[in-house]
């Protein structure tokens, strides 16, 4: 059993400032779960050893981050401006002694539907491991929290192996977010045939935003698994390739599954439009059919107008026919919207 090595603790940080955390197990099979950042040098000067740094960078300055990554680990200032620069798509780019590897992470909230995707900077090199991102990334954590339960094992196989399980845990955030999000159509497609409220529109617009988010960055990170599972890159054992592969299908599932995903939530922005067009048509149907009741009476109360019984007509003496054309025009006006009713029931209008 490999002994565990007191290390140096880290001391108190401001907030907003680098957060650097350094596991390191030796040739000799000696475990140092808080290795020294000054003593980093010392660490990849053991060929048989295994270095992960981890660098939380809130700020985003690099000001004290750069000249370690450039005079210590000695990255090209070009791999150092790329990772500290953020703004990547994800890729894979060979340095010969090392490679920078680009992913993206997904920081996804389920109470409002939203997908934020966060970059993961990775420096990978035959005996470390360098991870470097902006935001706390629960991938990074869960692979924290496996190295603190077995890190004999966990850094015996290799920083490989490490680029491995972080991937692996970050694509598996991603299949959770996507069923979240079908979910979350499936619960629209209910409420759109219920009640169509204009405010669901929002919903689904922001549901689509955030399929469309997981589903741009998929395709570049499929093609980062598959470069890293086939191509002889001296940084990766042939044993560890398989996993790589293992993330590589992972990743062509979960594009599959969000072409469908992004089906699913335009056929449901579709079924919203209609239904909301076949709500407004039966609003206007009933206007219509209203008007169309009220029309013989509009008629006859515009052709005679309010001077029926006044002077103009000369009945005076005359109390039976005036009697009589009151009565009729009052059965005639109550009976011509029934007429038109029952017509228009006939007619199937309704």
């Amino acid at each position: 059993m490999a002994e565990v090595v007191e290390a140096e603790q880290d001391e108190g940080r401001a907030p907003g400032t680098p957060r650097l955390r350094a596991v390191f197990r030796s040739g000799g099979g000696e475990l140092y779960p808080d290795w020294p950042i000054g003593r980093i040098a010392e660490a990849l000067g053991d060929d048989e050893g295994t270095l992960w740094l981890d660098i939380e960078n809130p700020g985003g300055a690099p000001d004290g981050i750069e000249p370690l990554l450039r005079d210590v680990f000695n990255f090209h200032p070009l791999a150092v401006e790329d990772a500290l620069g953020e703004a990547n798509v994800p890729k894979v780019d060979d340095w010969g002694r090392y490679l920078t590897i680009v992913f993206h992470a997904i920081d996804f909230d389920p109470e409002q539907d939203e997908v934020l995707l966060r970059e993961l900077d990775l420096f990978l090199g035959h005996n470390f491991l360098v991870t470097y991102h902006t935001a706390p990334l629960s991938s990074v954590d869960r692979l924290r929290r496996l190295v603190e339960r077995d890190a004999s094992y966990r850094l015996s196989h290799g920083a490989d192996h490490l680029t491995y399980v972080l991937l692996d845990g970050a694509v598996d955030e991603h299949l959770d977010a996507i069923e979240h999000l079908d979910d979350a159509i499936d619960a629209l497609q209910d409420r759109v045939f219920r009640h169509p409220h204009p405010r669901i529109i929002h919903e689904i617009f922001r549901v689509k935003r955030s399929v469309l988010r997981v589903h741009r960055i998929l395709g570049p990170q499929r093609e980062v698994a598959n470069r890293l599972a086939r191509d002889p890159y001296p940084q990766i054992d042939d044993r560890d390739r398989v996993y790589f592969r293992d993330i590589y299908d992972h990743l062509v599932r979960l594009h599959d599954v969000t072409d469908g995903v992004r089906d699913l939530i335009t056929g449901t922005l579709e079924t919203y439009l209609s239904v909301s067009a076949n709500r407004t048509n039966e609003v206007m149907k009933a206007l219509t059919f209203i008007t169309y009741l009220f029309l013989p009476l509009n008629f006859l109360v515009g052709f005679f107008g309010m001077n029926f019984f006044g002077e103009n007509i000369h009945l005076d003496g005359l109390k039976l026919p005036h009697v009589l054309i009151f009565a009729s025009t009052l059965t005639v006006m109550v009976t011509s919207p029934l007429l038109l009713y029952l017509w228009a029931r006939r007619r199937r209008w309704f």
